[in-house]
Formats: structure tokens, sequence, C-alpha cells
């Protein structure tokens, strides 16, 4: 997402919400096979925070479920793949005009109840999409009145470009939620109404006639319950730590291929991304960067803008998108989730785990930025013996000013706040603590336990 003070699409987006006008239709999808299966939350043990994470990862997991053509494949990553065609569909791509016959299979979890029914839900994966391949994510849930939505395209995506063009897609609601590019959002939740319960459905897509197949090893989505704040509780210091993160910025970028959402000035989310698939190891190949013109620096952010770019939303801000980007390097994966509090990232950073968080702010609210945002990704990698916030953020003049230390309180209210004024004095939205999380497929104890900790196996 860019810098800039201008209205971001969630700010809009959140802000028009209420405005929808009901009725609207729905996506024309047809309804599939499910599983009567539930994947039931104890109450006894609901979490204490709004948000709530459910990932399909193990061999189990992906033996239960309803398969049409799907199959587990077990080992040290297991997933889901093609095993055999349940047919062949036409998919015409809306942004090259091409239309072309794929081999589809499907796999669609048991339901989810949510321990913390939802007003909204972002759904995330990591696979590996070979040339000829390509996957659709769905979303589909049962309200808190007992109605269904409709089959939700959470995204169509391939970690290239040469198949399809990954893409969201607009335009989907039901008169009482819609899905505002990555984030299924009740429209009004002032009224109370909640989703409750969800599945989702996984295509997977092959050129007829060949034996290649994605893979898909997690698949999930975060649902969350987030109360309207300006202010939020203020938490107290409790770790003194930095780890030693890649240093990038996005604005030495300014310019080069503007079809990538014009260029480094929009790029905090893949020059972040970069930045910590880079500190586990991740490492772009001659080959893979031969496409960068040479003059430029740093292009591996280049290939991220352009591997995480959503042709529909027009940027490479989608949260999915870059969290499936990450998992394309050999031993990362990536979630989307949202945390409650700065002891929440200390106890990832004393985890050697950074985070890459989202927020917006006016341009005196966070001392030292020197810029307002209404959308705006940087990573943060650790905390001062103040307990100020160290970060790596993306809009600063060159790498060596990447390294920021923000205040505390400031920081903190500005990332998990919901509502915000912005410079004309308009209540806009806040992002309510997302962050976008990159770990290890092998994750220690330690790790494991930190993770678990902010509520994400």
């Amino acid at each position: 997402m860019s810098r800039a003070e201008q209205p971001s699409r969630r700010t809009v987006l959140t802000a028009a919400v209420v405005a929808v006008v009901a009725g609207g239709g729905g996506p024309a999808v047809a309804e599939g096979a499910g599983s009567a299966a539930t994947d039931a939350a104890d109450p006894a043990q609901a979490p204490a925070r709004p948000v709530d994470n459910r990932f399909w990862t193990t061999y189990t997991d992906w033996r239960g479920g309803t398969a049409k053509g799907t199959r587990a494949v077990s080992g040290s990553r297991p997933g889901v793949v093609i095993g055999t065609s349940a047919g062949t569909t036409d998919y015409t791509d809306p942004h090259t005009g091409r239309t072309a016959a794929w081999e589809y299979a499907t796999w669609t979890s048991p339901v989810h109840q949510l321990a913390v029914p939802a007003t909204e839900t972002i759904a995330s994966w990591n696979a590996h999409t070979p040339a000829g391949t390509w996957l659709k994510v769905e979303l589909k849930g049962t309200y808190s009145d007992g109605s269904a939505t409709p089959w939700y395209v959470m995204g169509r995506w391939a970690a290239g470009d040469q198949d399809i063009k990954r893409t969201s897609v607009d335009d989907q609601r039901d008169g009482k939620s819609s899905v505002w590019t990555d984030t299924f959002a009740v429209d009004d939740p002032a009224t109370g109404l909640r989703l409750t319960s969800y599945r989702l459905r996984l295509t997977l897509y092959r050129k007829p006639g060949t034996k290649t197949t994605p893979t898909v090893w997690r698949l999930g989505a975060m649902g969350s319950d987030i109360p309207d704040r300006f202010t939020v509780p203020a938490s107290a210091p409790g770790l003194a730590q930095e780890l030693i993160v890649p240093r990038y910025s996005q604005e030495i970028h300014l310019g080069q291929y503007p079809e990538y959402d014009n260029g480094g000035e929009a790029w905090c989310s893949p020059t972040s991304s970069q930045m910590i698939i880079e500190y586990w190891g991740g490492r772009l190949t001659r080959e893979q960067l031969a496409w960068v013109d040479p003059s430029y620096a740093d292009p591996q952010v280049c290939h991220a803008a352009r591997f995480t770019y959503d042709h529909q939303y027009a940027g490479c801000g989608n949260w999915p998108f870059n969290a499936a980007y990450a998992a394309t390097f050999k031993g990362l994966q990536g979630v989307v989730t949202r945390l409650g509090s700065l002891t929440d990232l200390e106890t990832l950073i004393a985890a050697d785990i950074p985070a890459i968080t989202s927020q917006s702010f006016l341009k005196g609210e966070l001392t030292g930025a020197g810029y307002g945002t209404a959308g705006h990704l940087m990573t943060v990698i650790g905390f001062t013996a103040a307990g100020d916030v160290i970060a790596n953020d993306p809009a600063s003049p060159s790498n060596e000013a990447v390294r920021r230390v923000y205040k505390r309180r400031e920081w903190e209210n500005i990332w998990l706040r919901t509502k915000r004024y912005n410079a004309s004095g308009k209540v806009v939205s806040g992002t309510g603590g997302v962050c976008y999380l990159y770990f290890p497929d092998r994750p220690t104890t330690r790790q494991r336990e930190a993770l678990a900790a902010v509520g994400v196996r």
C-alpha cells in the first residue's frame, strides 16, 4: 500500500460498508459438495483475544473434508494435490481476455465453528503452483441469524504470472456481507450480525492432459471481532531485543516498473515481505532476477512487487498474496492474522520471529516518521530497553535509513485502533492489529510455543 495520505481501499470500503444497498447480488457460484463433519470449537478453550485462527496443515487435516479429485500427500510437509481430474472448465482471464480450458479438482474443508463470531475473515494459503497450474480459494459461511453466505472467491492465485494473472474479485456481496479485495466483512456490525462458522473450498487447476499439479500445504482463515476504538490500553514493556533483519527502502525504486502499482512509492508490502524472507534465508537466483533492469539496486524488491501484485486491486498490498509469496521460498510458511498488543509482538521477537504490521496515521501522530499514510506496512524487528518499537520502515529515503525507533505508546495505538480521524477530520478505519507472520515450516519448540501463544498453529 502507498504511504501517501490518501484513502486506501480499506478506508474507503469500510466507511462505505454501511451504505451498501441491501439485496445486492452475490456471485453466481454453484454450491459444491460440503462435509457434514464439523470442526467444532470447544467453548472451554475459547480464546480471550477476539481472534480465531484455523489452518489445515496436517496429513490428517487433508484426509478430512470432502475431496473431489484431490488426494492428500504425506511427508515432511503434508499437502493436497490433484489426484484425478474432476472435470474440465473454461476460465476467461479478466485481465488478459484469454480463455483457456483447465482440468480441476476440489477439496472442501469441514465446517469450522468460530470461537469468536466474526465481523471480518481473511483467508490465507501456502502452495506450490508450477507452470501450467493455479488455484482458487473460496469461503462459505453461516451467519448468526442462521442464513448462509454464497461461495465467496477469496483469491485466484498462482506464484507466477504466465498462465493467469493473480487476482482478487470485486463486487461480491449478498446484502449482509461483502468481500473487499482480501477481506470478508459483515456490512453493518452494529446490527449484531456475525459470521459464526465457515468452510473453505480449494479448487486446483492444471492444463488438460498434463500430470502437473499444484500442492497446497496450508489453508485457513483468521476470523475476528475487534471492537470499535480510537484508543487501546497501553501495554507495559517486557523485552529489550533486536533481530538483525535486512533493510530495504521502497523509495529507491520510485518510478521503476510503474505497471506494478506506480513503482516503489507503493511497494511497502512487498519490500517488507522481502526483508523478512531474507531474514529467514530466502534468496532469489540470478535466473529468477534476470527480467529486472540490471541498473536497478535490490532487484529482489522489484521481483517481490511483481509476484505479489493483485491485478484487480491494482496493487501489491493484498495481504494473503504477500503471505503466499513468502511461502514460495523453501522452508517458509506465511499467514495473515491479528495480534492484540505489543506484548504479543514481544513474545514473537523473543522467539526470533519478526512481524510485518499494517497501520495508518497522520503525519504528526508517529514521531520521527515524517509522513502520513492511509495504509502502510513496516517490519517490527525489536524493542529498546525503554520498550520503544524498533522497525524496519521501507518508507525511508535509503536502505541505511530504514531502521527506525518509534515511541511505544504512539505506535501501539496507531497499529491496534480500528477508528481514526483523517486529515479532513473524517472518521475512517484503522487496521486493528493486522500483521503477516512468516516462519519456518519446521519451527523450533520455542517458536512453536510463541506462535501458539498468539493464536497461530
